[in-house]
């Protein structure tokens, strides 16, 4: 993907995690706005490494937004591109996340 491509899929996993957080962890949401909303970019291997770190932060609780593309422009329909986890405190995001590179 190019770099356009690549900030307009993490855009639509923050809004999607956003989203589904506001309904599951208010309280969450509320913290997050309220120290800056804070959102960090990483970067994966493969779809199957990104898989696993949704079973991952899914198993500890962590609210997940897994992005698929439509496919019109770069890439195959339905292809993963983006997995969102949060918003949480830090140091759960990093239990999952915490040795990957940033993007």
């Amino acid at each position: 993907m190019g770099k356009g491509k690549i900030a307009a899929q993490c855009g639509h996993g923050a809004v999607g995690a956003y989203q589904k957080a506001v309904h599951r962890t208010p309280s969450l949401v509320r913290a997050w706005e309220n120290t800056g909303c804070a959102k960090v970019a990483l970067k994966v291997e493969s779809e199957a490494e990104m898989m696993c770190l949704k079973k991952a932060a899914e198993a500890r609780g962590l609210n997940t937004c897994l992005i698929r593309d439509a496919g019109r422009t770069q890439i195959e329909p339905n292809s993963k591109t983006v997995l969102a986890i949060g918003p949480a405190a830090v140091e759960a995001i990093d239990q999952v996340t915490g040795h990957l590179k940033l993007l």
